[in-house]
């Protein structure tokens, strides 16, 4: 970040500093502002620019004792001026409205209401606030590559270098798609509030669905020389906790949190020490992290005792603890990891969930009735131009002893996948069934 703030050059204390109270402290103070000015857009640009004036007041006379209470005042103070120069801009072009004899009066801004002397802070509020910023970044009107970039920017504190370099874009695409957000959001007049509790269901969807996108990218990237990104894994894990204590009744939102801790508890086995992928029964369970299963069951546990049945998170969590809890993949228990994949069809159907139904299958069952599952796919076209479907047939193709139809599909898995670490793994498939 840059300043336009003068004073001596910043310090790498002063901005560890920043860096830390914006991570964890930015949703809570963008939703102060935007509570405050009601203007989402606004309240975002101040906080941006009370940021750069910290890296520069607190490079120079330390950080303060109250550094949130900090960037809100200086904040709230940006945003008053903007309301004043709004103020006499309006008043101006009233003013040449008259003298033009078309009259006009001023656009009655939504100025702040409360004392100029107050913080706009309300401890009371605080959890709301968060709350309707993660509704708003996450609002149906916006795209949902919008969405996700907005969730990261403003609920998540991330930089739009952050999120360019997350999912493989160019800056200036991350920082258009935020642009075109708050402009939409204006456009549609979204007010910063709670959306009432019959469309905050509705809605929900859409904040689960971001938040999920983001952890799948971190958990398996879809390109580029890393299996996985944990930072991102791990953001959308803490936006998931933030989540869960506002909205403790949501079992779905209980059942992502779950299904993310889970999953993550693997991380520390999924790769090498060279970066390639570690396949899931070679992994040293031993590595799993404990205390993220033990995290992770709780959340699945408080998704269960809702009393309204699983969800499609519910359920994938529920496939991931039948992971977690066993001790190697020849003990897992395939059985119920296929009716869970069966209920999951019912309530969430997809190819990707037919597809690893079918590796279910071949656990539980034998190759055979699996691959049928996996050509019905093929014959309707379900997954075009995906690596997954050559890949699980490939490795089906391999244990039915069709070695030569195995080694192709696993060749064509190969050229179709982005992500240079799988890419490795599939073409050492190949090789070996030469």
């Amino acid at each position: 970040m840059t300043s336009d703030v003068d004073g001596p050059p910043v310090t790498e204390p002063a901005r560890r500093a920043v860096e830390a109270v914006w991570r964890i402290e930015s949703a809570r103070i963008v939703g102060a502002l935007a509570r405050y000015t009601g203007d989402f857009a606004l309240a975002e640009d101040v906080a941006q620019e009370a940021v750069a004036e910290a890296l520069v007041a607190w490079s120079r006379d330390g950080s303060p004792r109250d550094p949130v209470g900090w960037l809100l005042a200086s904040a709230r103070r940006r945003a008053i001026d903007a309301f004043r120069r709004r103020s006499a801009r309006d008043e101006r072009y009233a003013a040449l409205a008259r003298r033009l004899g078309e009259g006009g009066t001023s656009s009655g801004l939504n100025t702040p209401a409360q004392d100029p002397g107050d913080l706009p802070w309300d401890p009371d509020r605080v959890d709301d606030d968060v709350l309707a910023l993660i509704f708003i970044a996450c609002h149906p009107v916006l795209s949902p590559e919008a969405r996700v970039a907005l969730t990261l920017r403003a609920v998540g504190g991330l930089s739009s270098e952050e999120i360019a370099r997350a999912f493989l874009v160019p800056v200036p695409t991350v920082q258009a798609r935020i642009t075109r957000a708050k402009k939409t959001i204006a456009a549609a007049a979204v007010p910063f509030e709670l959306p009432p509790a019959e469309q905050r269901r509705e809605r929900l969807g859409s904040v689960l669905s971001v938040l999920y996108v983001i952890f799948t990218e971190g958990s398996t990237a879809t390109a580029g020389d890393s299996l996985l990104r944990r930072d991102l894994a791990y953001e959308a894990i803490r936006l998931a906790r933030t989540l869960t204590a506002l909205l403790p009744a949501e079992p779905e939102a209980s059942g992502l949190l779950a299904l993310c801790e889970l999953t993550a508890a693997r991380f520390p086995a999924r790769t090498g020490s060279d970066g390639e992928p570690v396949l899931l029964e070679d992994q040293d369970r031993r590595l799993w992290d404990r205390s993220a299963i033990r995290r992770g069951l709780a959340a699945l546990g408080k998704a269960s005792a809702v009393g309204r049945g699983l969800g499609p998170y519910g359920l994938q969590a529920a496939i991931a603890a039948c992971h977690a809890s066993a001790p190697s993949v020849a003990q897992t228990d395939w059985e119920r990891i296929v009716l869970l994949y069966e209920a999951l069809g019912r309530v969430a159907p997809s190819p990707v969930v037919e597809l690893n139904r079918a590796v279910a299958v071949a656990m539980a069952s034998g190759p055979g009735p699996a691959l049928a599952i996996v050509d019905e796919l093929v014959a309707t076209d379900r997954l075009p131009g995906s690596h997954l479907v050559p890949t699980v047939r490939g490795e089906l193709l391999a244990r039915l002893g069709r070695t030569a139809e195995a080694r192709a599909e696993l060749e064509l898995a190969a050229r179709l996948c982005a992500n240079l670490r799988e890419r490795s793994v599939l073409l050492r498939k190949a090789a070996a069934l030469a």
